[in-house]
């Protein structure tokens, strides 16, 4: 998607910026797709049926953000 960014835009920096938030997306991903399974378990509360809603919520929303920090940062270079 990075690469595809560059090549539709010319700017580097958007690729950067579109790279990063995936990164950022795909960690954060993984991370709470560990935790919120465990912390639904601990709480009694069965993972199967509560888990996918609180994740991908949480991704989206983390996705979000991060890609318009990130924007937000690297602004004097995108323009």
């Amino acid at each position: 998607m990075a690469l595809i960014a560059y090549y539709w835009k010319g700017n580097y920096m958007l690729g950067i910026v579109l790279g990063l938030a995936m990164m950022v997306n795909l960690f954060i991903a993984n991370f709470f797709g560990i935790i919120i399974p465990l912390v639904l378990k601990w709480l009694k509360i069965d993972p199967a049926v509560a888990s996918s809603i609180f994740l991908t919520t949480l991704t989206d929303c983390i996705g979000f953000f991060s890609f318009l920090g990130l924007a937000t940062l690297f602004i004097k270079y995108l323009v």
